[in-house]
């Protein structure tokens, strides 16, 4: 297994106001001309589930940063992350992990100067919104994330892969493929892939009872091919 290197950080966030927000930083041991990719965590915030699939990116070859959107709250619950994900100003939130993109460029160790941006549950629904940030990032990756309303649809500016579940009582499929429809409308560059039988969350692999193995291998592949593609 290739070595890593790994380490909490503060990168800066919000320009002449000096302020910063901390990340979890992973990458090669040796890394040179790497693909720069945000990690956006689950409502659960920075856990250690999100802190492994950052270092599962630095292993595959690519400069990974998973800012903290909670800086420093996390939920183990699902009533405590409900309150944590509602109290989060998801404004500030695309500024930062667009602070956090910002930040992969200007590392000497990225390579070209491309960032891909990728979440999960509530960050996979920010993942988009990021996309939706004019050319700000090149490619981008939703795991069930929740889709843009119509009229955000078409601000999207890269490249966009949906992975969402067929048994997602929170975010249905006829709501997947309304936005499927949208990206279609709008000739956004997509891939949209609804996998049969599983629940929300099926790549967290630290919630045995919805995890599906076979979902989550497929759904990991077609990432990295996508960032392969999109961000060389």
């Amino acid at each position: 297994m290739p070595d890593i290197k790994t380490r909490m950080i503060d990168f800066p966030s919000n320009g002449p106001q000096g302020l910063t927000t901390p990340g979890y930083l992973a990458m090669p041991a040796e890394a040179v001309g790497c693909l720069g990719v945000v990690v956006i965590q689950e409502w659960w915030g920075l856990v250690p589930h999100i802190k492994e699939v950052t270092e599962r990116f630095a292993r595959g070859g690519f400069v990974a940063l998973a800012p903290d959107l909670y800086h420093g709250q996390a939920a183990d619950e699902p009533d405590e992350a409900r309150k944590l994900a509602m109290a989060l100003d998801r404004e500030r939130a695309v500024q930062e992990i667009l602070a956090a993109s910002r930040f992969l460029r200007s590392l000497d160790e990225v390579a070209p100067k491309k960032i891909g941006v990728v979440g999960w549950c509530m960050g996979g629904g920010l993942a988009l919104s990021t996309a939706a940030q004019g050319s700000a990032v090149d490619a981008a990756v939703a795991f069930y994330g929740r889709p843009l309303a119509p009229e955000d649809t078409p601000k999207i500016g890269c490249p966009v892969l949906g992975l969402f579940a067929e048994q997602d009582h929170g975010i249905p499929v006829e709501g997947v493929k309304a936005f499927q429809v949208e990206l279609e409308k709008n000739a956004i560059l997509h891939e949209i892939h609804i996998y049969p039988g599983t629940l929300h969350a099926f790549f967290n692999d630290s919630r045995p009872q919805i995890y599906h193995p076979q979902a989550a291998e497929d759904a990991w592949k077609r990432t990295l091919d996508w960032f392969q593609k999109y961000l060389r």
